[in-house]
């Protein structure tokens, strides 16, 4: 796909939206692109983009998360730093929005310069995998919701289904109709579908229609 200047990532809790942050950020480095990676969820302590931190400083990818991210300690604020993702345009920046509207909130202070630029891709990544995303339907209730919590509105989606270690070729193959019905439902165009490197079929690792992933580590 065509990255946009700033590419956020939003979906439902465990959809995978951070693993999919880290490894766009990481394809957008390899590219010679001058990236930003920001951590934006204040919710969910337990999978953070900063956990990719020291692979993101090897690739020349710049961290931005919260001073309490990978902390037991649960404080709702971001770094003033968050600011530079709409001031600097001369970095590209990938976000990782929190999980579902509770999480998209503290997307709403940044929204207006974003869509001002009116250069970004906001991506709902769906994963039909989750028990209350199962359904195209109910998929595009929580795009809904994400949406008037944050202030910016989706542009695309990603098909991200996945059962985390048990997810099979066949797991990722059986969504593919949801995830085109959710597409046709939302109006808006199916942009490609995340799969594990390791269950990506070898001729299918030249189609642009997938993107392979290398699974996040975290520290829990």
């Amino acid at each position: 796909m065509d990255a946009k200047r700033i590419t956020l990532f939003a979906g439902h809790y465990g959809s995978g939206k951070t693993n999919i942050a880290v490894n766009f950020a990481l394809h957008l480095a390899e590219q010679g692109k001058q990236v930003t990676l920001a951590d934006m969820d204040i919710v969910n302590p337990y999978y953070r983009a900063k956990d990719s931190a020291d692979e993101m400083e090897k690739a020349g990818v710049k961290m931005i998360a919260s001073a309490y991210a990978n902390s037991n300690v649960d404080v709702p604020a971001l770094p003033q730093e968050m600011y530079s993702v709409t001031e600097d345009k001369s970095r590209y920046a990938v976000l990782d929005v929190g999980g579902d509207d509770r999480g998209a909130l503290a997307l709403g202070r940044y929204a207006p310069e974003i869509l001002k630029e009116n250069n970004y891709h906001m991506i709902y990544v769906f994963n039909a995998s989750r028990p209350l995303s199962r359904t195209a339907e109910a998929a595009l209730e929580i795009m809904k919701e994400i949406e008037m919590a944050g202030g910016v509105p989706f542009t695309a989606i990603v098909n991200n289904t996945n059962l985390g270690k048990e997810t099979t070729w066949e797991t990722v193959t059986a969504s593919m109709a949801e995830a085109e019905k959710l597409s046709q439902i939302s109006g808006l165009p199916l942009l490609f579908t995340a799969v594990n490197e390791s269950v990506l079929p070898i001729k299918e690792r030249e189609n642009e229609q997938y993107f392979p992933l290398k699974l996040q580590k975290t520290i829990w």
